[in-house]
């Protein structure tokens, strides 16, 4: 399998370069979207295969100087291969469906290349492969953001992604040069024979957290992705959310949890749990407070990485405390939920993307009523907002239900200190539970219930097709794994022991247990007790009501009627999306996201209106643009002075740089 799968690897590089000749022809972009979504399925199939069969190692013909490239398929990167598979299916499947002529070469060349790099990177076995498909992923998914750079937002937004590109790829290089020490061999197996110890171990957290988990979207480095996302199209934002994010959470995971060794501290575990419980609540806010369906979504993700965070790194502080069945509980919670949050939010970015070719606008405030004219995008949107929302029975539910259970147990972690910081990480995670939920609730209301606000959106068309099956098979796959969690964490059950070292407790099929003795959740149960209490509520309405119902016009909400130069209605006494945020942005927006709101007075005599000023600015964003350019500059200025200086002074600096390069080696050799 391991070799079908680096062959596939090799065979979308290929089509990466044909791609330029293919895109002058409907017929040939279809064929590169139908071959993605192929090697989609091919990905996630492999990923199956893996986690059913025993670990591979392939060493491959080619590679550095110093060695040859290698490849492995273990239990871990088997589990990533399933997100990263399923969510380049159903994108490509959606494209497939979406392509209606020629499409610019700079759009379809990269998109191939986009999922070879993710799988190099999930394959790979040693630092070199690794980072050779992370910058390869982060390159392609850099061109695809910036195809579209004739607008200003655009070019800003793939500025700013490459920023954390190239800042995230040095940070993973400088983190396995250190990890390698003055051996230099980066192979994963020496790797794990001399894990790093003390302050090596601390700066090696430090770099992977700052080069995967800017990747990731962790709290403060999520800046790039409520930019980026909407400035890609909609299939290379639902892989973006669905699988890049995943992958960077792989090497999180690859590093600290098998490359570092399981000697650590519990410790280790803590800044993953902070940076965690702080993404939650950022992206949940932030997610109440946009009026963008794309940016709003990929404020969602920042929210559910946070959540994933959370669990691995309380698995690492449970197995730091040789407390392995919980540490394989916690995996447990993190795993699944990096699967779950990749299948629905591919949904939802694929939804999001069909009302935006339907009713030609991503603005929240100029759609509405949609569910009349798109039923299945509204339906199927319906299931990914309800397991974004964590509702039961659906995915999103049984996945955060495991990492609440862990986050309760934190107390048998026996310090104080820990015991403290992991109730407000559980109280944080609540709450940013609670947000994301209020934030599905404005995307599907506002978007797809009352009327429509624009006349575009009252004449909106939806797709068939390919694009159609694009959004109901995430759907689906969302359904079956918030009934059957139990399968799933059985097939994860060699990557929880790779971990954790233990397998996640539970009792059946159709039952998940948190732990021996503990809480059981039994999806089935409570989805078939949900139905029955849905159908009496329906039987008891139906019973009560008279007999010759007559249909009449609905309830309008509070909407004035609609005079006749306003046929859709006042938009002004519609609800909107900052109206529908204001309370949150009252609440909490004022001292998590600087948010400031006032009315503007016209001056007396004026018959203008009065002006409500309202909206936020995302700390780390004005961090990053404030001071930053201004040290930049001034480094700059501090550069420019090296050019006056005489050949005597160059040379003392060469010479001096090789002298500390030298102790800086001389150091590390003794570590």
């Amino acid at each position: 399998m391991l070799t079908v799968l680096a062959l596939l690897v090799g065979a979308l590089v290929l089509l990466g370069a044909v791609a330029w000749w293919l895109a002058r022809s409907a017929i040939g972009a279809r064929a590169v979207h139908g071959g993605v979504a192929l090697a989609g399925l091919m990905l996630a199939a492999g990923g199956v295969a893996g986690l059913l069969a025993g670990p591979a190692v392939l060493a491959l013909p080619f590679g550095p100087p110093w060695g040859p490239a290698r490849l492995a398929l273990d239990p871990l990167s088997a589990w990533f291969l399933l997100p990263v598979g399923l969510s380049a299916a159903c994108a490509g499947l959606f494209a497939l469906g979406g392509v209606h002529g020629p499409v610019p070469p700079r759009a379809l060349v990269p998109w191939p290349i986009f999922l070879a790099g993710m799988a190099l990177c999930v394959l790979a076995a040693d630092g070199f492969t690794l980072l050779l498909g992370f910058e390869a992923m982060s390159v392609a998914s850099w061109v695809l953001v910036a195809q579209d750079h004739a607008q200003a937002e655009n070019r800003r937004a793939a500025r700013l992604y490459l920023g954390f590109a190239g800042f995230g790829g040095v940070s993973l290089m400088l983190a396995f040069g250190l990890m390698a020490g003055g051996a230099g061999d980066m192979a994963f197996a020496a790797l794990r024979d001399a894990p790093p110890e003390g302050w090596r171990a601390a700066a090696v957290l430090a770099l992977v957290l700052a080069g995967a988990g800017s990747k990731a979207g962790l709290f403060p480095l999520h800046v790039w992705l409520p930019l980026a996302h909407p400035a890609a199209p909609s299939h290379v934002s639902a892989v973006m959310s669905g699988a890049m994010t995943k992958v960077a959470l792989y090497v999180i995971a690859r590093c600290v949890f098998d490359l570092m060794g399981p000697a650590q501290s519990f410790w280790i575990g803590a800044p993953l749990i902070v940076l965690g419980a702080a993404s939650a609540v950022i992206g949940a806010l932030r997610a109440n407070l946009e009026d963008d369906t794309k940016t709003l979504l990929a404020c969602s993700t920042i929210e559910n990485v946070g959540l994933v965070a959370i669990g691995l790194g309380l698995a690492l502080a449970f197995r730091g405390a040789d407390l392995p069945a919980l540490a394989a509980l916690a995996a447990a919670a993190a795993l699944l939920h990096a699967l779950n949050h990749a299948v629905f939010k591919t949904l939802l970015f694929l939804a999001a993307g069909e009302v935006l070719h339907g009713a030609g606008s991503r603005a929240i405030d100029r759609l509405g009523g949609l569910v009349h004219r798109m039923p299945v995008t509204a339906w199927a949107a319906l299931v990914g907002v309800a397991a974004a929302a964590a509702l039961p029975p659906l995915s999103g539910f049984a996945s955060e239900w495991l990492l609440l259970q862990a986050l309760l147990a934190a107390w048998r972690v026996g310090d104080l200190a820990f015991q403290m910081g992991a109730a407000a990480a559980t109280a944080l995670a609540a709450l940013g539970a609670a947000l994301a939920a209020a934030a599905m609730v404005r995307f599907w209301g506002l978007v797809f219930l009352g009327r429509p606000r624009t006349p575009r959106a009252a004449g909106a068309e939806e797709g068939g097709g390919a694009a159609r099956w694009a959004l109901l098979v995430p759907a689906g796959l969302t359904v079956l794994l918030g009934l059957l969690p139990g399968v799933a964490l059985d097939l994860a059950e060699p990557a929880l022991r790779l971990m954790a070292g233990a397998a996640a407790p539970r009792t059946g099929l159709l039952v998940v247990g948190a732990a021996e003795g503990g809480a059981r959740y039994w999806p089935l149960l409570v989805a078939v007790l949900l139905a029955l209490a849905v159908g009496a509520v329906l039987w008891a309405v139906r019973r009560r009501a008279p007999s010759g119902v007559v249909r009449g016009p609905a309830w309008d909400c509070g909407f004035i009627a609609a005079p006749a130069h306003l046929p859709f209605g006042d938009p002004a006494s519609q609800p909107t999306a900052a109206g529908f945020g204001q309370p949150l942005r009252r609440m909490l927006g004022g001292s998590l996201l600087a948010a400031r709101e006032g009315v503007a007075m016209r001056p007396p005599g004026s018959m203008a209106p009065a002006r409500l000023d309202a909206g936020f600015a995302d700390p780390a964003l004005v961090a990053l643009e404030g001071p930053l350019p201004r040290w930049r500059d001034a480094l700059a200025g501090q550069a420019e002075r090296l050019r006056d200086l005489s050949i005597r002074q160059c040379l003392g600096l060469t010479f001096g740089a090789v002298v500390l390069m030298l102790v800086l080696l001389a150091v590390l050799e003794r570590g």
